[in-house]
């Protein structure tokens, strides 16, 4: 499954480089895209599962910028 969700108050590139490295890295997860530019992030991961990976990439996200609300 692969959706796409919007980002509010991504406050860098960098961030968002490092938001999609940590978002790669779970379980489960086939692909994820952050982009800075349109305040979006893309993720591609397996179907059964995608719920319980989406509360993990929140929580990889918040880390990395705590400030940031993706938008589900």
């Amino acid at each position: 499954m692969k959706k796409t969700f919007k980002l509010i108050d991504l406050d860098c590139a960098n961030c968002a480089a490092k938001m999609e490295t940590a978002i790669k890295k779970i379980d489960g997860v086939v692909d994820a895209t952050v982009s800075f530019m349109t305040q979006k992030m893309t993720v591609e991961a397996d179907d059964a599962r995608f719920d319980a990976i989406m509360k993990q990439v929140v929580k990889a996200c918040k880390k990395v910028e705590p400030d940031c609300e993706i938008v589900l």
